[in-house]
């Protein structure tokens, strides 16, 4: 079964006074962004089966900025996580049958999982909403453990 996995960044963040950066929301920017990304994300034809989400409150908003409401995870360990940690985070929490995955996360652990999984892969710039989409040859709990190209990055698209 072939599977699609589709990497999120957060929409433009807001920046308030004595707000912690877990804690900060999207600016209204950030909230057209990410809007925007799930309409583009829509007219792909990426039928997002399930979710996972950093527990951050800007990523948060992104997903429902999206409108994609597939069955969500949050999960503690996207805050802040690198390449490997997301993936092991796939491995461990994203639903087998899952045909298309969405990650709602950060940088750098969203262009840098995408260039883990396709060392070929281009990823120039990841900036507010871009989202990266790969095709994925192997379970979700075998994602990243090999470099076998079991994984192709498809494309970076950041709408604006």
């Amino acid at each position: 079964m072939s599977r699609t996995l589709v990497l999120l960044r957060h929409g433009k963040s807001a920046y308030p006074s004595g707000v912690a950066d877990h804690d900060r929301p999207l600016a209204p920017r950030g909230d057209r962004q990410a809007a925007l990304a799930g309409q583009w994300i829509r007219d792909e034809g990426l039928a997002v089966d399930a979710v996972l989400c950093s527990t951050a409150r800007r990523t948060r908003e992104t997903l429902t900025r999206t409108g994609i409401t597939a069955p969500t995870r949050f999960v503690d360990d996207l805050y802040d996580a690198s390449a490997s940690e997301i993936l092991e985070t796939i491995r461990i929490y994203a639903p087998e049958d899952a045909g298309t995955l969405l990650v709602v996360g950060h940088v750098p652990g969203m262009p840098s999982t995408a260039l883990a999984l396709d060392p070929a892969g281009e990823v120039a710039e990841f900036p507010t909403s871009a989202y990266a989409v790969l095709s994925i040859g192997v379970p979700w709990p075998e994602i990243g453990l090999t470099t076998d190209g079991d994984a192709r990055l498809i494309g970076v698209r950041i709408p604006r």
